[in-house]
């Protein structure tokens, strides 16, 4: 297991739109989030989306980080992936759960190993949290979360459904 788990917004906000925020306990038992994460959430909140108030979850914690120079000249990134991947760069056997695209390369540059929502399901498929992955994917895939038919296809055979 990692020393440190470290999430970013839209997997909390997915998982928990899925009624799945649970398998982040299930799965790795604590997780870290970033002030940058819960200000996110709180802006998600006040817009009128439904999102998980991270103060309510124990095993929800959350850490400051001081961004370096280098990650904020990535100007594509948000300030919740620029501290998750500064936090993971601090830690340097942690696993951070990302959706972003260029988030997750810049964290595989960096040999920072990485999941994002979708592996979180097919990780609690794997270790029986949950029963089928499909009908989950089909769930993002409704609320407008991104998965290319070829990733689908590979979870889906991964998931041995």
């Amino acid at each position: 297991m990692p020393d440190l788990v470290i999430s970013n917004t839209s997997p909390l906000f997915y998982l928990h739109g899925l009624g799945q925020l649970k398998l982040l306990r299930n799965l790795y038992q604590n997780i870290i989030v970033p002030e940058a994460v819960v200000e996110e959430l709180r802006v998600g909140k006040k817009q009128g989306e439904e999102v998980p108030d991270v103060s309510n979850y124990n095993w929800i914690k959350i850490r400051s980080v001081h961004i370096p120079e280098v990650i904020s000249l990535i100007t594509d990134l948000g300030p919740g992936e620029a501290q998750v991947l500064t936090l993971a760069l601090e830690n340097p056997d942690s696993l951070v759960i990302l959706d972003d695209r260029l988030a997750r390369e810049i964290a595989k540059t960096a040999n920072v190993r990485v999941t994002g929502t979708a592996g979180i399901l097919l990780k609690a498929k794997q270790e029986g949290h949950i029963e089928a992955v499909k009908p989950f994917l089909d769930k993002l895939i409704q609320i407008n979360f991104r998965l290319s038919n070829d990733l689908v296809n590979t979870i889906l055979r991964l998931a041995n459904e």
